[in-house]
């Protein structure tokens, strides 16, 4: 940035602002004593009533004009924290624009590619089949982001969850792990739980389901290991359902920790690609968990990695053993 931008930059002229009304205060007040000594001494040569010529009333002028410039100078800085806020969420915006571009772009150039081989090449049935299945997984790809877009509406507008139902959650998990061994085919998917205690869960199945995609895709995206490894733990405490996702990745840093949630937000920059996924997914997770009354946080892992920490109220059902 040159330096007559500088000069202009938001920052600069709120400081200005702030200097210019302080100033002006500060020399009224300067001005208002100033005057009012030389009054002092007139009355006092002159020998005139105090009470005609320096009344209360202008000390009450003076402090109500002190406290009109102090919430001048609060509403002040409530537009500049609003200002900052809006920018951020532009720039947020703008980078997911540019990722997420990426993201689209990507199958589609991929399902370009493959067409055009089958249009030039006389390839033979099992080619044939290959191709094709690699062209399903990125229409599969395609309709998962396209998805999420459309999601993130329902979710911003949609205070209550419909279609909640108690579920066997360790059943949940079981066949959630088996119907999506394709999109982990490379990972190493680990499940622990209390074999003596089933529990049920009143939960939007489709929606867990697409809390369950989004925290395992996040824990294989930010994984550099040649194997990523998830170790998915249910457990009950204190009247809580405690869910953990604990991965070997390259962990969440503590800055980071409470943004991460944030819708748009991604860790690194969009222009030079170091930015992954699309600033959605983890947006979505925390949603759902707001939507079934949980709460999320994160946690160090012993070894490597991070663990996403789930806890859910436990709900009375005749199915946990206790009549509601």
């Amino acid at each position: 940035m040159t330096q007559s931008n500088w000069f202009f930059h938001p920052i600069l002229i709120f400081i200005y602002s702030i200097l210019a009304l302080v100033t002006s205060l500060f020399l009224y007040i300067y001005w208002y004593v100033k005057v009012s000594s030389g009054f002092t001494e007139l009355v006092e040569k002159f020998d005139l009533p105090h009470d005609k010529v320096l009344d209360m009333e202008t000390w009450v002028v003076i402090l109500l004009l002190t406290v009109l410039v102090g919430i001048i100078l609060i509403g002040m800085i409530i537009i500049f924290i609003y200002h900052q806020k809006t920018f951020q969420l532009y720039r947020l915006q703008n980078n997911f624009i540019n990722n997420y571009t990426h993201e689209l772009k990507t199958p589609v150039t991929s399902i370009q590619l493959y067409l055009e081989t089958f249009l030039n090449h006389q390839l033979s049935d099992e080619d044939q089949k290959k191709y094709i299945k690699f062209m399903l997984l990125d229409v599969e790809r395609l309709s998962e982001h396209i998805n999420n877009i459309l999601n993130i509406s329902r979710f911003e507008t949609q205070n209550k969850i419909h279609d909640v139902e108690p579920v066997d959650f360790v059943q949940f998990i079981e066949d959630f792990i088996a119907s999506n061994q394709h999109c982990f085919s490379k990972s190493i998917i680990n499940f622990e739980y209390d074999k003596n205690n089933r529990l049920f869960f009143n939960m939007n199945v489709a929606l867990f389901e697409m809390l369950f995609r989004n925290i395992m895709n996040n824990a294989i995206i930010y994984n550099d290991n040649p194997t990523p490894e998830i170790t998915i733990r249910l457990t009950e405490h204190k009247k809580k359902i405690v869910l953990s996702f604990a991965d070997n990745g390259i962990g969440v840093e503590k800055k980071y920790r409470r943004k991460i949630f944030n819708k748009f937000f991604q860790i690194g920059q969009a222009d030079d690609r170091s930015a992954k996924g699309s600033g959605l997914g983890l947006y979505m997770v925390h949603s759902i968990t707001q939507m079934h009354g949980g709460k999320i946080s994160i946690l160090d892992h012993s070894k490597q990695g991070s663990i996403f920490q789930f806890m859910f109220p436990f709900h009375p059902t005749e199915k946990n053993g206790d009549k509601i």
